[in-house]
């Protein structure tokens, strides 16, 4: 367990990410979910990280219904703000935005304090709890003043009358996150595929800010949204099927791992959870099964071999931790 920034809060190094069990890109039965969450529990995983935007609330509320009976000081849940839920009554389902679910609300871009506020009340309904951990600002890409005059500082307040533990900013990018941690007190950021063995953008300014900081980093998409998990022409790449060259890179990676007798899934996941400012790894596994060989993956030996050989061919920078051979 590593504690997050200057807060109390601590997480487990493997995390369970909740999009999947929203129903991203195909439904899940309420059982299927379930399951998929107790595995994680059974696997040792304490931190579980969801969001509003999530199938629309329904991985809040799943995550909620499955960890009800667990004890509240055994876990760690992160949720986010910035997409409020207002009921929607224009039908159909919400594929447009990645979920499987019916489109009963529509998401409301709202990083005004009054937002936050509202946003993080809706969500402890449907978790079922009177507090969470750590709440994340989320994706506020286009919404950057609003974010930092005002939803940074509602976010700060709520740390300080004790209704959250840490905060932070979640995105898929690196340089506002550095701005996050340069210019707040934010106890952590969650950096979601800029981080990954085909992208490594956060080694550049956040990671070694972070560092400084004292500020810890969640890395998200490991496997840069499927890619790295299982390279074939159907992958996902950062939510969208993969370039044809983004594709071959994985192959490649991949062909290197199995030639040093490892899987590229292990080495995905130890890449991201070798840098010292890194808290923890979220794994965004849909069934049992997923979430069994992440855990697996996440234990598993990667030689140094393989290592060397990423950095003699220029696949990895000179400057990215690896983990460190264990001496025998």
């Amino acid at each position: 367990m590593k504690r997050l920034g200057g807060s109390g809060v601590e997480v487990s190094a493997l995390a369970f990410g909740g999009a999947g069990i929203g129903n991203l890109y195909a439904e899940l039965s309420d059982e299927e979910a379930h399951q998929a969450i107790e595995t994680a529990w059974d696997e040792g995983i304490r931190y579980f990280d969801t969001a509003p935007h999530y199938g629309l609330g329904l991985s809040e509320r799943r995550l909620g219904a499955a960890l009800r009976t667990r004890p509240r000081t055994a876990y760690t849940i992160s949720t986010k703000v910035g997409r409020r839920l207002e009921p929607s009554d224009a039908g159909g389902d919400d594929l447009a935005d990645g979920f499987a679910v019916p489109a009963t609300h529509r998401r409301v871009w709202d990083f005004s304090a009054d937002g936050v506020r509202r946003s993080l009340d809706a969500s402890l309904e449907r978790l079922g709890l009177d507090r969470v951990d750590v709440v994340y600002l989320h994706d506020p890409d286009d919404h950057a003043e609003q974010a930092f005059r005002e939803g940074y500082p509602a976010l700060e307040k709520l740390r300080a009358e004790g209704v959250v533990g840490a905060i932070g900013a979640g995105m898929n990018q690196a340089e506002m996150l550095t701005r996050f941690v340069r210019d707040t007190d934010v106890d952590v950021v969650l950096c979601a595929g800029r981080y990954t063995l085909l992208d490594q953008r956060a080694l550049t300014e956040l990671l070694p800010a972070a560092q400084e900081r004292g500020t810890s980093v969640v890395i998200g998409g490991a496997f840069n949204s499927g890619l790295l998990a299982d390279p074939q022409s159907a992958a996902t790449y950062d939510y969208a099927v993969a370039p044809a060259e983004i594709l071959q890179r994985a192959l490649h990676l991949q062909s290197v791992a199995e030639r040093h007798g490892t899987h590229l899934r292990a080495a995905a996941l130890a890449f991201c959870a070798a840098h010292p400012a890194v808290a923890g790894v979220l794994v965004g596994a849909r069934t049992p099964h997923q979430v069994h060989d992440c855990a697996e993956q996440f234990a598993a030996h990667v030689p140094a071999s393989f290592w060397q050989e990423l950095r003699d061919t220029g696949l990895l920078p000179a400057a990215a931790p690896v983990p460190v051979e264990e001496p025998s």
